[in-house]
C-alpha cells in the first residue's frame, strides 16, 4: 500500500535515486547534471548496473555513500523505504526492457518516478504502468527532453492562440548517422541494445528517435494522431531493428503529416527538425540550432524568434535561464524537464494541484507512443496499410 507524501520543504532539494546510468553511460550523467543543474534534486542512492561490483564503483565515482550503491534496484526500493531520509524520487536510465520492472516496484513504494523514453518496450507494459501510476498516486515524468526547450513551448503557445489558423500539413524528421555501419557487431555497447528487440522493443530507430518526433509534434501542435501508413526497414545486413523510416500521419480533425526517422543518414549528428503549416503561417525549428524559431504568416516576410528575445511569449521566457544570444540547449532543456518535475512532486508532497503552468510529458503520453510505434509497426508489416492507433 503507498504511504501518504510527506511535504518537502522549499530550502531542501528532492532527494533522488537512480536506476542504470552506471560507468560509460551517456544518458545517466546527462540526467545527472540535468538533476542538479536548478539545485532541485540531489542524487542520494543508486543502483547503477545490473552488476554488483559495477553499481557500486559507479557509485563511488560519482560520491554515493557505499551503503547506498545497491545491488539491484529492488534492494534500494525495500532499504530506501525503511530510511528516516529515504529517495523521494527516481531516475530510471536503463534500456527500454528494463523500465516497466523498477518503475512499478518504486510507484508501488510511494516514490516518485522520472523515467527514460519510451515508456516500455512493449505497449501492454505501458498500459500496465498507466494504470499502477493512477492508482499510486505518485508524479510520473517521461522525459522527452525537448519539449522544455524555450522555442517549443513558445510554439505550442503560438499555435494554440491560433496564430496559425487551423493546422493542415506536419511535418516532423529525426536524422542521425551513427549506425550506417554496423556499430552493433564494433563493441558499441549503446548499438547493441538499440537494435535488439529483446531490449529495445519492436522499433529499432522508430522508437529510439521517432519517439521523440512524435511526441514533439504532438506537444506542440495539440493534435491527436488518427492512423499512419508507414515503411520500416533496415539497410545494414543482418540488423534485427529498423534503422530508417518513413511514415504518413492522419490526424484527428483532418491535418495531414510526414514523419521522418532515420539513423543511417551520413552528415546527420542531431537532426530533429519540426515544421508546421497553417491556414495563416507556418513554424520552423531545428534543434541544432534551438535558440531559434521561424514564424511566416501568408503573405509576409518571414520572422526571426528568438529565445529570450523580445518576441518570446511568458512560456518561453519561464524556462530561459540566462540573456538573449546566450546559446542554451541540450542540458538546459533536459534540466527543464527536471525542474518541472520538482514542481509537480513538491505540489503532490503538500496536497496541491500541480501548478497549470508546470509543463512535463507524462505516462499518458508514453503510451500514446507506444501506440504510435505499435501502429508503425503493424503498419510496415501490412505493405504500408493505413493503420489505426486504437
Amino acid at each position: 500500500m503507498v504511504s501518504a507524501a510527506r511535504p518537502i520543504p522549499a530550502a531542501r532539494p528532492i532527494r533522488l535515486g537512480m536506476v542504470g546510468g552506471g560507468q560509460g553511460a551517456f544518458i545517466g550523467a546527462v540526467h545527472r547534471i540535468a538533476a542538479r543543474l536548478d539545485g532541485e534534486f540531489a542524487l542520494v542512492a543508486g543502483a547503477f548496473s545490473s552488476d554488483a561490483e559495477r553499481s557500486a564503483a559507479s557509485g563511488a565515482e560519482i560520491g554515493i555513500d557505499p551503503t547506498r550503491a545497491y545491488k539491484t534496484f529492488q534492494a534500494m526500493a525495500e532499504a530506501e523505504a525503511e530510511r528516516d531520509d529515504g529517495i523521494e524520487a527516481v531516475a530510471i536510465v536503463t534500456p527500454n526492457h528494463l523500465h516497466f520492472s523498477p518503475a512499478k516496484t518504486f510507484l508501488e513504494a510511494g516514490v516518485h518516478v522520472i523515467c527514460e523514453k519510451p515508456l516500455t518496450a512493449k505497449l501492454q507494459d505501458a498500459v500496465d504502468l498507466q494504470r499502477i501510476a493512477a492508482a499510486s498516486g505518485r508524479v510520473f515524468v517521461l522525459t522527452h527532453n525537448y519539449t522544455g526547450y524555450p522555442m517549443i513551448r513558445q510554439a505550442r503557445d503560438m499555435i494554440a492562440a491560433g496564430d496559425l489558423g487551423p493546422l493542415r500539413v506536419v511535418q516532423a524528421e529525426y536524422a542521425q548517422d551513427w549506425l550506417t555501419e554496423a556499430a552493433e557487431t564494433a563493441g558499441s555497447k549503446q548499438a547493441e541494445w538499440r537494435v535488439d528487440p529483446d531490449k529495445a522493443g519492436a522499433g529499432g530507430a522508430l522508437g529510439d528517435i521517432g519517439s521523440h518526433a512524435f511526441n514533439l509534434l504532438t506537444f506542440v501542435t495539440g493534435l491527436e494522431l488518427d492512423s499512419v501508413a508507414a515503411d520500416l526497414c533496415a539497410f545494414v545486413p543482418g540488423r534485427r531493428l529498423d534503422d530508417n523510416d518513413h511514415l504518413m500521419l492522419r490526424f484527428v480533425g483532418g491535418a495531414k503529416g510526414m514523419l521522418w526517422a532515420s539513423q543511417i543518414a551520413p552528415g546527420h549528428e542531431n537532426g530533429l527538425r519540426l515544421r508546421v503549416y497553417g491556414e495563416k503561417g507556418g513554424l520552423e525549428w531545428a534543434q541544432e540550432n534551438p535558440n531559434q524559431l521561424w514564424f511566416t504568416p501568408f503573405g509576409e516576410p518571414k520572422r526571426l524568434i528568438t529565445r529570450g528575445g523580445s518576441s518570446a511569449v511568458p512560456s518561453a521566457q519561464r524556462v530561459t535561464r540566462v540573456p538573449a544570444g546566450h546559446p542554451e540547449g541540450y542540458l538546459e532543456g533536459f534540466a527543464t524537464i527536471y525542474r518541472e518535475a520538482a514542481a509537480a512532486i513538491r505540489a503532490a508532497a503538500d496536497g496541491r494541484p500541480i501548478p497549470p503552468e508546470v509543463m512535463f510529458p507524462t505516462v499518458e503520453e508514453g503510451v500514446d507512443a507506444m501506440r504510435f510505434i505499435d501502429a508503425a509497426v503493424r503498419s510496415s508489416s501490412d505493405d504500408g496499410r493505413w493503420t489505426k492507433l486504437r
